[in-house]
């Protein structure tokens, strides 16, 4: 049993277009059901069945960028004229109430969490970088082809998109290689797992009565 009284943990998850990362991180948590995303800001309007709070934090342009010069997001970025932020409120309200935290976000994002954590030991203390990535990148044009729901040009552009994530392998502390979805998920749940019985998320000292 874990019965230490912890801080939570942020699991920051990156992968390429296609690599299955949404499939396998059902997969974990169907195990670790205590695992909770992150919710995000965004300018962009809500979609049929949307609510505010629950799936985004849905912001106008002036209000987002209002937060960004009062330094309120841990990461943020444009993507297609719309603006995508995590709040450092949202998230380290929850790692102080003991939850597991997962943010899937790219790996501009997760630079921006990594310098924020050279500067907050708050943050430091609980966040961890995972990359999830194809066994080739052979293998990962094989599976975005096998979609059949692009264009060439696309198709070489999310390629080229691929390459340059996976090349900054470096940021990350762990990598889950999905070739065999079973395999990948017993592997990142036992990573996953491990962040529980860290001592550096123990909230009081231990032994010392």
């Amino acid at each position: 049993m874990n019965q230490f009284e912890r801080y939570g943990n942020l699991i920051v998850i990156s992968g390429p277009s296609g690599v299955g990362k949404s499939t396998l991180v059902k997969e974990v948590r169907k195990v670790l059901d205590d695992l909770k995303f992150s919710i995000s800001c965004t300018t962009r309007s809500p979609r049929p069945g949307e609510e505010h709070g629950r799936e985004y934090y849905f912001l106008a342009p002036e209000e987002f960028e209002a937060k960004v010069q009062a330094g309120e997001f841990l990461e943020y970025a444009g993507i297609f004229a719309r603006r995508y932020g995590t709040l450092k409120s949202e998230v380290l309200s929850r790692l102080k109430a003991g939850e597991q935290v997962l943010l899937d976000i790219d790996v501009q994002g997760a630079k921006q969490i990594r310098a924020a954590a050279e500067k907050d030991p708050e943050l430091a203390r609980s966040v961890h970088f995972v990359l999830i990535a194809p066994p080739s990148l052979a293998s990962l044009e094989t599976r975005l082809r096998g979609r059949g729901s692009e264009t060439e040009e696309q198709l070489q552009l999310r390629l080229g998109a691929a390459k340059a994530e996976l090349s900054n392998y470096g940021i990350y502390d762990y990598i889950i290689v999905n070739d065999q979805l079973e395999q990948a998920a017993v592997e990142l749940t036992a990573v996953l797992r491990s962040f529980r019985f860290l001592t550096k998320t123990l909230k009081n000292e231990l032994f010392n009565e």
